[in-house]
């Protein structure tokens, strides 16, 4: 006969307290795997800030950069096949930016050269900052009189500016955006309206001018990541309406000034 003894059952509780701890047991996922905790972020610490995204129209202005490069054979057609083919996959600056890196900008001067005046940065950190919130006002009139909109104060998106026989001045040098891309409609008969933009901004003129005009004046140079939109649109009689791009005077005199060669 054999000594051997059945084993008893075990009682309820203590199979259920075994269940429990295997379902609590850490998974493992290979061979010695074990699941790594996450890197605390501690007081202080920077948190790398999210890529810009990037719009059809920063896409379209590389785009033709790259067209132009290859007119003046700076560029032959496989490279800029290529770049054109990454341009238009491209979702940030971050993608956008080597695509023209070696490129000089329109009119000859290399393209870091207005980033090196006001130091790598600066403007394009700054742009973020100022885009969001109300607009302060959206309609300025004149009547034979005038207006004046300076200063800091934000664009909302879509402004009205109408001069009768006066006078109006809008300068965004120091001013907010509530959007990226804002929409100036401006009605001068026999008055003028004067818009002044930094450097940097893209400015798209669609009035029309009947024995009046819509003149812009001024080089915006190379755009700048983040910088908004300024659409400047509506009707001028016997007026006009001047778009000038200029710099604030602190940062004319922070540009470093060539010396004169005897």
């Amino acid at each position: 006969m054999s000594d051997e003894r059945p084993q008893k059952p075990l009682p309820e509780e203590q199979l259920s307290r075994e269940t429990t701890s295997l379902e609590k047991a850490p998974s493992v996922s290979g061979p010695g795997a074990s699941a790594a905790p996450a890197a605390p972020v501690l007081p202080g610490q920077p948190v790398a800030a999210p890529a810009l995204r990037a719009s059809d129209a920063d896409r379209e202005r590389v785009v033709e950069r790259l067209r132009d490069a290859v007119a003046e054979g700076r560029l032959d057609m496989e490279e800029f096949q290529e770049r054109l083919e990454a341009a238009y996959a491209s979702r940030t600056y971050a993608e956008l930016e080597p695509l023209t890196r070696d490129l000089p900008a329109v009119g000859g001067a290399p393209a870091g050269a207005a980033a090196a005046v006001t130091g790598p940065g600066q403007e394009q950190a700054a742009w973020p900052e100022r885009i969001g919130g109300a607009g302060t006002s959206s309609t300025a009139v004149a009547v034979m009189s005038g207006f004046q909109r300076k200063g800091q104060w934000t664009v909302p998106a879509r402004f009205n500016a109408v001069a009768f026989w006066g006078g109006g001045d809008l300068d965004l040098r120091e001013a907010s955006f509530s959007q990226r891309e804002v929409v100036i409609t401006c009605i001068a008969v026999m008055g003028g309206i004067q818009i002044t933009v930094p450097p940097g901004v893209e400015v798209d003129v669609r009035g029309i001018g009947v024995m009046g005009a819509f003149d812009q004046r001024g080089n915006p140079g190379p755009l700048q990541p983040g910088a908004p939109r300024v659409v400047v649109t509506g009707f001028a009689m016997w007026g006009g309406v001047e778009i000038r791009v200029k710099p604030l005077k602190s940062d004319r005199e922070n540009k470093p000034r060539r010396r004169k060669e005897l």
